[in-house]
């Protein structure tokens, strides 16, 4: 629960900047991927470190989330709870009969220059599932970039390349964090080919473009807020695991508003299963491709992650008691396919359902900017977030 809460808070904090930073823009990240990964270097972060990263990670509010330091014991439970807790909530999530495709590629690359703690090295291995890759940045760094790309590539199914481009990588690189997801789902309920027209999207300045629209009718769960003004739609992937949760300005309303209101408790009341009731709707919903390649150094560092991006401060002694250890990069990409098979197109098979048109039913017509949102649902965890304002 308190992992799920501390997904949700720092999920809307890094929207937040992200949605500021980039103005109009799309917006696409994956919030689990990036506190998954930043989990890691908190394993081996000390001393002021690791307070602003608890901070900025909300983790300061889990108890004992930290827990003792790992002594020469090669228990990695020991490690405190938020951290064991990660490896238990990332298997539920990431189970392998499910009927999903979730990679997540996380890795550390270290220089070799430095001798990274062998215990540490175990530990983030066996509850991360995630190694520390050493390798030569000070004598071949374009070499490193190669490698680094062509590994992430192979973790995501050839959908994220190029994470890091010409001249990112190098030789005063100590340490680089690489942060890659590839989700790919059915949804429940196919939208039908046939169904799909051109229809126009308005952008935010009064423009619009054509859009493919998608376009079913059937049971969903649907709420109508009045405070802000907006509808929120609850779309499901197969055998309800996961699902996308979209939230539709409506009326005069437009998505500025909606995003001044957003937080975690107004996110939680507005998706809430009181609000949230099952009703025939005829949903609308654009197809849309988005691939969003972010530097998080600032971000970071403007929600307070500052010590481990400055070599002098940085506290990273546990991973390894050479001075001058510091992050130098986190780079994260994420990628979204939406279509009518699901996020991301497989071959179409299975019966053409008729449904009945029934005349009382709702209609949510995403024919303007949203914001939206993967969860899944069991844990209630958030692994994308996202806004779209042209499609």
């Amino acid at each position: 629960d308190s992992l799920s809460n501390a997904n949700v808070e720092f999920c809307l904090d890094v929207f937040k900047e992200l949605s500021s930073n980039h103005g109009g823009d799309n917006v696409f990240f994956s919030p689990l991927s990036l506190l998954y990964a930043l989990s890691m270097i908190l394993l081996g972060a000390r001393g002021n470190s690791a307070e602003q990263m608890e901070k900025v990670l909300h983790f300061n509010h889990i108890a004992e989330s930290l827990g003792p330091e790992f002594k020469d014991s090669a228990k990695c439970s020991q490690i405190g709870r938020i951290h064991s807790q990660f490896g238990v909530l990332f298997s539920q999530i990431n189970q392998p009969d499910s009927n999903y495709t979730l990679s997540i590629a996380n890795r550390l690359y270290g220089t070799k220059a430095m001798a990274f703690h062998k215990q540490y090295l175990n530990c983030s291995e066996k509850l991360y599932q995630a190694s520390l890759q050493t390798v030569d940045f000070e004598w071949s760094a374009e070499e490193t970039r190669k490698t680094i790309n062509a590994w992430v590539e192979s973790k995501t199914n050839g959908k994220v390349t190029n994470l890091f481009g010409k001249g990112t990588i190098d030789s005063s690189c100590v340490m680089v964090l690489v942060n890659a997801i590839y989700f790919k789902g059915q949804w429940q309920n196919k939208f039908q080919e046939k169904e799909t027209v051109k229809t126009p999207f308005q952008l935010s300045k009064g423009k619009s473009v054509i859009v493919e629209m998608m376009c079913q009718t059937g049971k969903f769960k649907l709420a109508t807020i009045k405070e802000p003004q907006m509808q929120v739609l609850e779309l499901p992937y197969v055998n309800h695991e996961l699902s996308m949760i979209i939230l539709l300005p409506v009326g005069t309303n437009d998505l500025d508003q909606v995003e001044r209101q957003l937080n975690s408790k107004t996110f939680q009341e507005w998706t809430s299963p009181s609000n949230m009731v099952e009703r025939d709707v005829e949903v609308h919903l654009p197809r849309f491709k988005l691939e969003i390649k972010y530097e998080l150094n600032s971000l970071l560092k403007s929600l307070g992650m500052t010590d481990i991006f400055n070599w002098v401060k940085a506290d990273l002694s546990g991973m390894s008691s050479a001075k001058g250890l510091y992050v130098s990069k986190v780079i994260h990409k994420s990628y979204v396919d939406v279509n009518e098979e699901g996020t991301e197109a497989a071959a179409a098979t299975g019966d053409i359902l008729v449904v009945k048109r029934l005349p009382i039913r709702a209609q949510f017509v995403a024919n303007h900017p949203f914001l939206f949102f993967i969860r899944h649902i069991h844990t209630n965890t958030l692994l994308f977030c996202g806004k779209l304002t042209s499609p």
